[in-house]
């Protein structure tokens, strides 16, 4: 029967999570399988693959094909390589202790790559919380500087406020007093005695 290496969907929905099987190319891409030969999930950065090479590379000897992403997975783990060479022993192009060497090489400069750029993602990464730190500052500098603007402007209003209130009270006070002369005068001058004409005043005359 024909056999596919493909991915099998699993997670929920948003963030998907496969299976990589070997499967019956005529079943349904969820169902049934023959092996489970790993793991791929996307949602991490980098990807996080898990894969059982060799039971990828036997089910590739016997003849099973990839699809496009499980050919590109199985590429990055090493899978197809490790099958070249395993052919290339066959052929008596190479023996077991040069392909072990080539693909053990192969896996180390993989490792250092993807050991390079997980270390370039974290630096990535503390260099992007480290500005977001120091807007962060710079907010809170200019909310405190702008607090203390305010709190400086309501001390010189309330003082302006409290001049104006001394002002009108001393002129409240001045009008009262100037008020109450005026009606003083008054009263004395209506209060006063009328001079009555005598005879004598009339001689003088």
């Amino acid at each position: 029967m024909p056999v596919k290496i493909r991915l099998q969907r699993h997670g929920k929905k948003g963030k998907p999570f496969y299976w990589i099987v070997a499967a019956d190319a005529r079943s349904k891409r969820d169902g049934k399988y023959l092996e489970k030969l790993g793991i791929y999930n996307p949602n991490t950065n980098p990807a996080t693959v898990e894969l059982n090479v060799d039971g990828a590379v036997t089910w590739l000897q016997n003849g099973a094909q990839p699809t496009d992403t499980a050919k590109a997975i199985l590429s990055y783990k090493g899978a197809l390589l490790k099958n070249h060479l395993a052919g290339g022993v066959r052929k008596g192009a190479l023996t077991e202790e040069q392909a072990e060497a080539k693909f053990n090489a192969w896996l180390d400069d993989k490792g250092s790559r993807v050991g390079a750029k997980s270390d370039g993602l974290a630096k990535a990464q503390a260099d992007a919380k480290a500005k977001a730190l120091e807007a962060e500052k710079a907010v809170n500098d200019a909310r405190t500087a702008a607090a203390a603007v305010v709190e400086e402007t309501v001390e010189e209003v309330e003082a302006a406020i409290e001049t104006v209130e001394e002002v009108v009270e001393a002129e409240a006070e001045t009008a009262v007093e100037t008020v109450i002369e005026v009606v003083e005068e008054v009263v004395e001058e209506a209060t006063e005695p009328a001079v009555e004409e005598t005879p004598e005043t009339k001689k003088e005359e």
